[in-house]
């Protein structure tokens, strides 16, 4: 299983944003630490910007650099001027896509990119086939794609519409139509707060490459996140094969370049994520951080925060006081409470200090 970074392409389709291309350039080189196999720069065709970004990156970047193009011959003409590893065409599938967005049908759309498959393969880039709106399309239409086209093929759940037992059972019938699940990817989108599970769904099927996007950034609500995605996986004991160490610092400062805050509550990313204040759990933690942690934030290069108040109790004032070599007598403890109360909320170097003193 191969990741595909979008943050670049996708981040930029929110509808109140825009990003200089020093922005967008930064980071992308800060995602090239994740040693991540793809990541996706932009859409040539639709402007100086865009080439840009596609070029300069493609110039620095280790990963493959993916430039997007609809079916259209100047479209990938403009991709393949930026030198882009990756040429990767979106051609809308399903019904309701061809009728009301393209007004061709499915068998046009094929021979349509067909040709542009072989334009890409002559001018010296790796073809790829995303199948827009692909998972509400009739599993026979996407089973001959794969018949038909000798490239990786990414099936897209364009509106974010479906759910991870759908997924699991649509990617199955494919499998069951003959279709070599180790050439598709997938991407998805998070309308239905499904993006991630879904993703990992789909690598549990064996599917190649899976889009991803650092904190979900992307059009409406977003695609699976990759720090969300690359956690997950090590978690069930998979192999991501990005840089896992450099998870977390890598993340922030895609967000950093890019200028984007997230809320405190994100999985993996967020603030509060890993910080424990409750008295039972900073208790527990002093001990055994897993007791309240699903996994260790240093494996992915960030840190826990232990925060101590006026809800720490007594069981964590006794091992701070044990942890600065102080006997907790019911005197200390109830003194080092009230310091915690007062002076409070304090990280651990804080509380120890404390602890010191009374």
């Amino acid at each position: 299983m191969r990741l595909c970074d979008v943050t670049l392409r996708e981040a930029v389709q929110l509808s109140d944003r825009e990003y200089t291309v020093d922005q967008r350039v930064a980071a992308g080189e800060a995602l090239d630490q994740l040693d991540i196999p793809f990541v996706q720069a932009g859409f040539p065709a639709v402007g100086e910007t865009e080439q840009e970004v596609t070029a300069t990156l493609t110039d620095r970047l280790d990963a493959d650099v993916v430039a997007i193009a609809r079916a259209v011959e100047s479209d990938v003409t403009a991709a393949l001027e930026t030198g882009a590893d990756v040429v990767e065409l979106f051609v809308p599938v399903s019904d309701k896509q061809l009728e009301h967005v393209v007004g061709r049908s499915r068998e046009e759309m094929y021979e349509t990119a067909g040709k542009r498959i072989e334009q890409i393969r002559d001018g010296g880039a790796q073809p790829h086939l995303t199948l827009m709106d692909g998972f509400r399309t009739d599993e026979r239409a996407i089973a001959s794609a794969f018949e038909r086209f000798d490239c990786p093929i990414v099936v897209a759940d364009t509106v974010g519409a479906r759910t991870p037992s759908y997924v699991a059972g649509y990617l199955r019938t494919l499998a069951d139509l003959g279709v070599d699940l180790s050439r598709a990817g997938v991407h998805f989108h998070d309308d239905l707060g499904c993006a991630t599970a879904n993703a990992l769904v789909a690598a549990q099927t064996g599917v190649d490459r899976i889009d991803v996007s650092v904190a979900s950034l992307g059009e409406r609500a977003g695609n699976p996140a990759t720090e969300e995605v690359v956690t997950a996986i090590v978690q069930e004991g998979g192999d991501p094969e990005v840089q896992t160490d450099r998870l977390i610092p890598t993340a922030e400062s895609v967000l950093d370049a890019l200028g984007e805050s997230i809320d405190a509550r994100k999985p993996v990313l967020g603030r509060e994520v890993t910080t424990h204040e409750s008295g039972i759990h900073t208790d527990a933690m002093l001990t055994d951080p897993s007791t309240f942690e699903p996994f260790d934030p240093a494996t992915f290069g960030g840190a826990r925060r232990l925060v101590f108040g006026a809800g720490t109790g007594r069981g964590a004032a006794r091992k701070l006081l044990g942890r600065v070599e102080r006997k907790a007598t019911d005197e200390r403890v109830e003194q080092l409470l009230d310091r915690l109360a007062a002076e409070g909320p304090v990280e651990l170097d804080g509380a120890l200090s404390l602890a010191k003193e009374v």
